[in-house]
């Protein structure tokens, strides 16, 4: 196993910490003590699973340490690390946190995208996969909601409206662009 997935699989193993010290933290926060030091222990272990996508990449790519295994894992530590994050700060007691609608929303699009990739890749079409500006946009609006709840900045909500405003479009954009693609298949054969 190559070093670059070893950091992966750190990253992949690094979520159920943050977990941990998000729910512990939440807990506190409702029984009116709220123990700051849980808080940022999971923000610095999510900082550090976050640093560890670009470490992974870093040394693939330096070392030349490219591999299927590191091809499937990466992607799965990546919306790993986002969606749980997500779901988790959606259902913990935090000061601020996620409304569940924003976790839905999350979870619906990605569900959808991996739908479509399923149903294309079984209905033996070509998949051309290729992130969208807006859904690069939504992600990166996704993690900067995510560092504003984290950080208890009480501004957040808006953010958070923003955000999800960009995943529902970019959702629209997948399924629109995976519907006329295997229309597209289906004239050629």
């Amino acid at each position: 196993m190559t070093v670059a997935n070893q950091i992966t699989i750190v990253r992949i193993l690094l979520i159920p910490i943050f977990v941990l010290f998000s729910i512990y933290y939440g807990k506190s926060v409702e029984t009116g003590s709220p123990l700051e030091w849980q808080r940022l222990v999971a923000i610095g272990v999510f900082i550090l699973a976050a640093c560890t996508d670009g470490i992974d990449g870093y040394v693939a790519r330096r070392w030349n340490q490219r591999s299927r295994l590191g091809a499937l894992l990466d992607p799965i530590a990546d919306k790993g690390l986002l969606l749980t994050a997500i779901i988790t700060l959606s259902l913990t007691h935090w000061t601020h946190s996620f409304p569940m609608w924003f976790a839905v929303l999350v979870i619906a699009r990605d569900a959808l995208i991996l739908l479509g990739c399923g149903l294309l890749h079984f209905l033996h079409q070509n998949l051309e996969i290729r992130p969208s500006m807006t859904g690069k946009a939504a992600t990166a609006l996704q993690m900067l909601s995510l560092a504003m709840i984290m950080l208890q900045l009480p501004s957040y909500l808006a953010l958070v409206y923003v955000a999800g405003i960009f995943t529902f479009i970019s959702g629209a954009e997948y399924l629109i662009r995976g519907i006329s693609q295997l229309r597209h298949n289906e004239k050629i054969h």
